[in-house]
């Protein structure tokens, strides 16, 4: 599994103007169930918002990484999301978020196995200073799948 196997044109959105954490977490999902990776808004958005509860999923430096395991993917992907304005987030810096990375994998064993291989490739990438700063400087979609190719 390497990232640019997952990371999907059609799950990244560049320039959005959400102003909450809700906001951006909705307009990500919604990328997800129009390209056919999960089958309902509303229940993944449960899903997520279960796994925030256990822990904070900003990880620094104006990058979030949620995530939920849920009954509702239908195929392992991400949704990428690149906000213009930092918005507030619970983050281990106590900084606010602009770069979003919204996984989406299965509940069941595999999911679980897919989720632990997602987030280690991410988080090698995302401790690279000049990935983050590629990853939030990109206008669009090509930038964001650039940023990950390093």
């Amino acid at each position: 599994m390497e990232v640019k196997n997952i990371v999907d044109l059609k799950t990244i959105k560049t320039k959005m103007r959400s102003k909450t954490k809700d906001e951006a977490l909705k307009e990500l999902t919604e990328l997800l169930l129009k390209n056919e990776y999960i089958t309902d808004v509303d229940g993944f958005m449960k899903d997520i918002y279960a796994r925030e509860a256990e822990g904070q999923t900003g990880i620094g430096g104006y990058i979030a990484i949620p995530h939920g395991k849920s009954n509702f993917v239908k195929k392992i992907g991400v949704a990428i999301g690149i906000i213009e304005e930092e918005i507030p987030w619970e983050t281990l810096d106590g900084k606010g978020v602009k770069g979003i990375i919204l996984f989406a994998v299965g509940n069941d064993n595999e999911g679980a196995q897919n989720h632990l291989k997602l987030l280690s490739l991410f988080a090698r990438k995302l401790g690279n200073d000049e990935v983050v700063e590629k990853l939030l400087q990109s206008k669009k979609a090509e930038d964001v799948e650039d940023a990950f190719s390093n």
